[in-house]
């Protein structure tokens, strides 16, 4: 039997120290002319002579716009630098890819993909990029010993040292907020010390709430000697734009002495699912219509239709042309109504159909008769999916639904991308990442020690 090997608490806290130890040494001698350079992950600059440090990006929770941050950054930097590495050393949801080194197929973060493909980094193998995944029953796995920190720290090592030797800057992509991770050892704040990284925290649009989740994720960082390169708020009301920008950058330099790096309205669009964001929150497909899968639709738009056949195709001509409709499965004058709709609009003087109809019926009790399933069958151009839930189970769920960016929906990718990078203030960035300390002032200003004890 294969023995596996866990370590002790007192080797982990020797590691641990080690890697703050080296953090705290390395804050002295930032833009020292040293060979080799205080960490093996920095990048000299040839024409500043500074050392260019990794850039890891943490959210203060879920859903804050982290991704969408991470591919604005990774556009930017590639107008700055010739090579720019990726790595998202700890993931979750997972999607299958091919290794060309290893010539299989391997398991990385679905973000990893994203990024890859879109732009094109090609000098960095998949095998690199995603060392630790954390699938359903990882952490039970991790707790009995099957998996262990030794191996986590080893992978997650070999990855970044590989990434960084073929990169001239590399942005480290985490997973939720600072301490997701920490019940198997490897939180963001950690693993950002362990690859000396500086991080960049973004949060929700607000000041008061958006500061207290800062705060959190500040003290972690700095519990592992962390250095703050500044904070990014997103999704900012834009009628509280000028307030939210004015406010967070006073409050942030005051209490931290770090910059606001970006602050970005909200764009509703980004936010709202495409019809293949519905395919995969029902595991159901479109009946007809496919080609309009990438198609977005607002919620708020979305409207449950319970009135006559005569005021239904009043509303398919009077409401925004892009309206979701969700019907009940036995409303067949509805459905037929909606196909004839569509086939009236189809001549040349007509404005373009862009509704989509969600069928609902739960399994087993209601189901769509044989021979309208016939005629949508035969039908080509309209949206139209059936789904095995209530109509109240269906719009619930689409309401509570958080559409993701992922690599097949190019149009919301590149719209992301177009929207956040001009908020960014890139120049800071990489003053902050290759600077002597973190405060936002000149650099020789106050030492990096000095901060952390204001603080």
């Amino acid at each position: 039997m294969i023995q596996i090997r866990r370590l002790s608490l007192g080797a982990v806290r020797r590691i641990e120290d080690a890697w703050l130890a080296r953090r705290t040494i390395s804050s002295t001698n930032l833009n020292a002319d040293t060979d080799p350079p205080p960490s093996p992950y920095w990048k000299k600059q040839a024409h500043s002579g500074r050392y260019q440090r990794p850039i890891f990006v943490a959210a203060t929770k879920q859903h804050v716009g982290k991704t969408s941050v991470s591919l604005a950054l990774v556009s930017g930097l590639q107008k700055r630098f010739d090579k720019v590495g990726f790595i998202k050393p700890v993931g979750q949801q997972h999607v299958d890819v091919k290794s060309d080194n290893l010539g299989a197929v391997i398991k990385v973060d679905k973000d990893v993909c994203l990024v890859r493909e879109r732009f094109h980094l090609d000098h960095i193998d998949y095998q690199h990029m995603s060392p630790v995944i954390i699938p359903r029953g990882y952490t039970k796995k991790f707790v009995d010993g099957e998996i262990t920190y030794e191996k986590q720290l080893q992978d997650i090592e070999e990855s970044i040292r590989h990434v960084s030797s073929v990169s001239d800057v590399v942005l480290c992509e985490g997973t939720g907020h600072c301490a997701v991770g920490s019940i198997v050892g490897v939180n963001n704040a950690k693993v950002a010390s362990m690859i000396d990284a500086d991080m960049v925290l973004v949060a929700n649009g607000g000041l008061g709430s958006a500061f207290d989740e800062l705060e959190l994720n500040r003290v972690l960082c700095q519990m592992y000697n962390v250095r703050i390169a500044g904070v990014i708020i997103n999704k900012v009301l834009p009628d509280k734009y000028e307030q939210t920008k004015n406010y967070m950058t006073k409050a942030l330099k005051q209490t931290w002495g770090v910059p606001l790096l970006g602050c970005i309205p909200d764009r509703p669009f980004l936010g709202c699912p495409a019809l293949f964001d519905l395919e995969r929150l029902f595991r159901s497909e479109l009946v007809c219509g496919q080609k309009h899968r990438f198609r977005h639709y607002n919620v708020n738009d979305m409207n449950l239709v319970t009135t006559s056949l005569t005021r239904f195709l009043e509303n398919l001509r009077e409401k925004p042309s892009r309206t979701l409709y969700v019907c009940h499965v036995t409303r067949d004058d509805l459905i037929l109504g909606f196909m004839a709709e569509y086939q009236r609009t189809r001549g040349p003087d007509e404005k373009p159909f862009e509704a989509a109809l969600l069928i609902c019926g739960r399994r087993g009790k209601y189901q769509i008769s044989d021979e309208v399933k016939d005629m949508i069958n035969g039908l080509e151009g309209a949206p139209i999916m059936v789904v095995d839930f209530s109509t109240h189970q269906a719009m619930q769920r689409i309401h509570d639904f958080t559409p993701k960016l992922n690599i097949d929906d190019r149009s919301r990718v590149s719209k992301a991308v177009e929207h956040y990078e001009p908020y960014i203030d890139f120049d800071e960035l990489l003053r902050r990442t290759t600077s002597g300390d973190s405060s936002f002032n000149d650099p020789s200003s106050i030492s990096y020690e000095e901060l952390r004890q204001r603080n």
